[in-house]
């Protein structure tokens, strides 16, 4: 067991330990110990605790200061929103970190270079005290950073994780969902980088996002880095599984759905502030699945073993390797959207009336909706949207979150349906 305040490693913690290391980082504990030995792969890694951010805000004296930008604040005021979010993680980044604390995660780092080698590169999470419950994912609603080599610049990312607790977007979800700014503290999870950056990786689910169907997996994924597929700027290649027959030993892919995967998210190296960027997918490669059947089969005995364990359909981000060709998963967390419909009800929504069809597209979901079109081409311009309105943009992000919650409906260029 660890002598050490502020670290954990995954070992050391399971799913009852939410208020201590966050959802995101209690169930990668619960999976390292528990499900390994069924054989679901789970990079190792620490955890630096929510008592960490509450003891940096102490020794700062930030509370006060925080408080004065929050407890008033208007969540539909979207320019003041961006205003008092910004000057919320200036904050909690101008903290700083305390000794005893940095010490002790770069202890934590050096014994997983020993673990990994000296050249290990981490995957730094954010893991919020209300986030991954049942009823409220909080996905993506602060910042995670891949690709991070070297004490200074985990500390400094440290850093930026804590301070992305007061993202805009997190600011409004909480809102939103009734939890209170200063009830919710943040931990960091450090892990182990799966290769994925020169191989492919995506979101699974125990469950079919669209109709809400228990008995199916349903696997997306992408060439590169997870982070385009989970924040939705590529059209994933998609697979799904029935989950009863796969149980009963009939391994078989039902369904396979090519996507574009215009581009990939891959390492860069030799910067601090950039560690990874997007480039165009290979033609060839866009042609063809990210995965095997083999592949999708793992996943899916990993969605049925990690659905079993939990007693709850859920909402996985998984990582091939590409250096040792392995899969691992690096979250789990309960789905909250298609668990939530009625197993015994059933919306149809129809058209009535006719017009001219300007464009056509993949739809999520079976709803109809109308209303005055608003073109948004980057999130600086978010301000200018009303409620009501038709969203058109590229490509949405968690950052929109403040607008997509009171659009009509949402039409983009690319992203995937589950995201």
């Amino acid at each position: 067991m660890s002598t050490a305040t502020y670290v954990r490693f995954f070992e050391e913690f399971g799913i009852e330990d939410v208020p201590l290391v966050g959802g995101k980082n209690a169930s990668l504990g619960e999976m390292f110990q528990k499900l390994s030995g069924q054989g679901v792969r789970v990079p190792h890694g620490f955890a630096i605790t929510a008592q960490a951010y509450r003891y940096m805000l102490d020794k700062a004296g930030a509370w006060d200061r925080l408080h004065a930008e929050l407890d008033e604040l208007d969540p539909t005021d979207v320019a003041a929103l961006a205003r008092k979010g910004k000057l919320a993680r200036e904050i909690v980044y101008g903290a700083g970190l305390p000794d005893d604390l940095a010490a002790e995660i770069l202890d934590a780092y050096r014994k997983l270079q020993r673990e990994y080698g000296e050249d290990v590169s981490l995957a730094v999470r954010s893991s919020a005290t209300a986030e991954d419950l049942p009823t409220a994912s909080f996905a993506g609603q602060q910042d995670s950073y891949l690709n991070i080599k070297g004490e200074e610049s985990l500390l400094d990312t440290c850093r930026r994780c804590f301070a992305s607790l007061f993202t805009d977007r997190a600011i409004h979800y909480r809102v939103d969902q009734g939890f209170d700014h200063f009830k919710v503290s943040l931990s960091i999870g450090v892990m182990k980088m799966v290769r994925s950056d020169i191989s492919s990786s995506g979101v699974m689910f125990s469950i079919d996002t669209e109709s809400g169907f228990r008995d199916a997996v349903f696997v997306t994924g992408a060439y590169g880095l997870g982070e385009n597929v989970v924040q939705g700027a590529v059209d994933p290649d998609e697979f799904y599984v029935h989950k009863p027959t796969f149980l009963a030993g009939h391994r078989a892919v039902l369904r396979r759905l090519i996507g574009d995967k215009a581009v990939k998210m891959i390492f860069v190296e030799g910067q601090t502030k950039y560690t990874t960027r997007n480039i165009p997918t290979p033609k060839a490669d866009r042609a063809r699945f990210c995965l095997t059947d083999e592949d999708v089969l793992e996943l899916a005995g990993y969605a049925c073993t990690i659905e079993a364990h939990y007693g709850r359909p859920m909402d996985m981000e998984w990582a091939k390797d590409g250096l040792d060709g392995k899969l691992y998963i690096v979250q789990a967390r309960p789905e909250t959207v298609a668990s939530q419909h009625s197993a015994t009800a059933l919306e149809t929504y129809v058209l009535e009336g006719r017009g001219e069809i300007l464009t056509e597209g993949r739809s999520v979901g079976e709803k109809i909706a109308s209303g005055a079109v608003k073109r948004i081409e980057n999130p600086t311009h978010l301000s200018e949207f009303k409620p009501g309105q038709v969203l058109v943009a590229d490509t949405t992000t968690p950052d929109w979150e403040p607008v997509m919650k009171i659009a009509a409906a949402i039409i983009t260029n690319r992203g995937g349906r589950t995201c």
